[in-house]
This record gives C-alpha cells, structure tokens and sequence, in this order.
C-alpha cells in the first residue's frame, strides 16, 4: 500500500491518548499496534552530534565534525556543501544500523539569514545573502536525505532526515532585556519574501527538505508556530511541503506563558495544531 494509506490507516487506529502521547520529541511506544519508541530530536549543524536520539557510546564512538557552517558556507562550494551532507547522512545511518540510535530525523540546517553580527548564532548558519543560504539549504539537504545533487527527488527514500530551521525572522537571543522568547519581528510582507523565506522556499522547493522547524519568536505579532498563513498557506499551500513541521523547544508553551498570545496552555496547543 502507498506510504499515505499506511500512515492513514495507522492513525485510525490510534486512541485520543495515543494520538496525544506522540506530539513530543519522544514518542513512546505504541505496543498493541506493534509501533516501536522514537525520538524525534537529534543535531548536525556540522556533523552528527550526541543527542537524545543518537548516542555515540557503543563501538561508534566518534563522528566526522566539519567547521561551522557560516566557514563552510565562505567556500561559495555547493559541492562542498552537498558531500558535507552526504558524510552526514551516511555516519547517521551507520550509527541508527548500529543500534546505538532511536531516531534518523536531524533539526539541521540553521538557514536564518544572519543580519546582524552580535547574534549569538550566527556561525550557525551560511551568513547574510539569502540565496547563498537557500543554495546552501538545498545541497546540504539533499545530500543528508540521500539525493543526488540536482534532479528529481524520490523523496520516499531517505538515508536520514533533514529538518530547516528556524521558520522565520529569528535571529535574536537576547538583546536589551528582549529574550527570543518575547521578539515580535516587524517585517514587511516584501522583506519577508525577499530576504527571510526564500531559504526556506528552496530548502523544500530544491532540497526536498522532509522537516521545517517554526520559531520562537512572533512576525508581526503572531508566533510563528501559531500562523496559519505562514505554516499552512505559505509552506504546505504555495510551497507543497508535504513533511512534518516541529516546534523549536518549549515554542508552544510560550505562546501562552510569555507572549500571552494565548489565553490558556490549552488554546496554545490547540492554536499550534490549527495553525
């Protein structure tokens, strides 16, 4: 049957409870259905990292680390870039074949255009040009998820799982008593579709990226993981994203706990799953 049906019929399966029980990185084990554990969170901005669902403490012990990206990205080398992802994707699959790994879904690349050089993660990311960025995004996906450099993507065979992050404006810590937790980014809908979303755009477009991560902070006064424009209209609408869309770490509760942006915990969740 097609992965669709599959996937279809799995989830008719699933109770409330257990619908519920799988929206966290760590989705447990769905025993009567024969569903194993996951862990959704693992990192590789510059090669595979010890994470929760990748563990570097068996016969595996160690994996490539490459220079952080914004020097990698200097190298103006998409083929640099693109095998990069490749060792990426391949060490990650070694490690989960291995046994020493519960999840193949990587919250990698950082693609935020890096506009200001006090940010704290700017090295993070390929720099300020938003179409380096998105010929970054798009190589480097491609090479995670077992793609050939250009061409179709058969995007139901992946070796591991590329996740562009942080959809959109983010790129504020901390800066004057304003944490990234409570940044409303005034952006005009042109600077958006010109300098903040098109990496974004051909992280799925051109890299078949099969995860996007929503950001912390509000874009014109809704949070990002709560903007049914952005998420639905933008990404899965005019983008044809048809992958899973994650929170950054605790972005759902702060639309309540710090933003108010939500009047409860529940309105937030349910503002998010909406959205």
């Amino acid at each position: 049957l097609p992965i669709e049906r599959r996937a279809a019929d799995l989830v008719s399966k699933l109770s409330l409870e257990e619908k519920i029980s799988q929206l966290g990185d760590e989705s447990p084990a769905v025993a009567r259905l024969g569903v194993p554990a996951y862990k959704w969170w693992s990192e590789a901005l510059h090669g595979v990292a010890w994470s929760k669902g990748m563990h570097l403490d068996g016969p595996l012990r160690a994996a490539t680390s490459f220079p952080q990206v914004i020097l990698t990205a200097a190298s103006f080398n998409p083929h640099l870039w693109y095998r990069i992802g490749q060792v990426i994707g391949t060490e990650a699959r070694g490690v989960y074949n291995n046994g020493q790994a519960e999840g193949l879904t990587f919250w990698a690349p950082n693609i935020n255009v890096f506009r200001d050089p006090r940010w704290g993660r700017g090295q993070e990311t390929p720099g300020e040009d938003p179409t380096m960025t998105g010929k970054y995004a798009a190589v480097f996906v491609r090479g995670v998820q077992g793609y050939a450099i250009s061409g179709a993507i058969n995007s139901s065979d992946l070796e591991a799982s590329a996740c562009c992050k942080h959809f959109t404006a983010y790129d504020l810590e901390n800066w004057k008593g304003v944490t990234r937790f409570a940044f409303d980014a005034k952006v005009t809908e042109q600077d958006l579709a010109d300098t903040y979303n098109p990496p974004f755009k051909s992280c799925v477009e051109d890299g078949g990226a099969s995860g996007i991560m929503c950001s912390y902070n509000r874009v014109n006064g809704v949070p990002t993981c709560a903007d049914h424009n952005l998420l639905s209209k933008t990404a899965r609408g005019d983008w044809s994203f048809n992958g899973y869309i994650t929170s950054d770490c605790d972005a759902v509760a702060i639309i309540h706990d710090v933003q108010g942006y939500a009047k409860a915990p529940e309105d937030a969740v349910a503002d998010v799953l909406k959205a």
